[in-house]
């Protein structure tokens, strides 16, 4: 029966009136929506969402033989899919990371004034020498 503990990529098959299908999950897929899964269907080459609490009573282990053969045979359409996936979904990854306020402002130094010191070497032995001319 579907469990994802054990392994991050887990194949199996969901099976519906429908008909079966190989499924994929993979736990580094960002998270549905609450009560959701996404699933990679391999019938339709494409990660779907599901509503885990019917999905998941159809969804069931396959045997070693068929194991090797799904991963052979849909390993690389998988990985297409949920490359496409992420690139998809990655911005709305990247917006729920944005903490609510902005960065922080570093205050500027306040610089002081430059003085000439000329002038004011010059000014002051004019005053200096009013002094003593009395």
């Amino acid at each position: 029966m579907y469990n994802t503990a054990k392994k991050q990529v887990w194949y199996g098959e969901l099976r519906t009136s429908k008909g079966n299908a190989i499924v994929v999950h993979d736990n580094q897929l960002p998270e549905a929506s609450p009560g959701r899964i996404y699933l990679y269907n391999t019938e339709r080459d494409a990660i779907v969402e599901y509503v885990e609490d019917i999905v998941k009573v159809n969804l069931h282990d396959l045997d070693d033989a068929a194991l090797k053969a799904a991963e052979t045979k849909f390993s690389g359409a998988w990985k297409a899919a949920r490359a496409q996936f992420m690139g998809k979904h990655q911005a709305r990854i990247d917006l729920n990371n944005v903490k609510d306020s902005g960065p922080v402002r570093k205050a500027k130094a306040e610089v002081e004034p430059e003085i000439e010191t000329d002038a004011i070497g010059a000014d002051f032995d004019e005053d200096w020498g009013d002094d003593f001319d009395d």
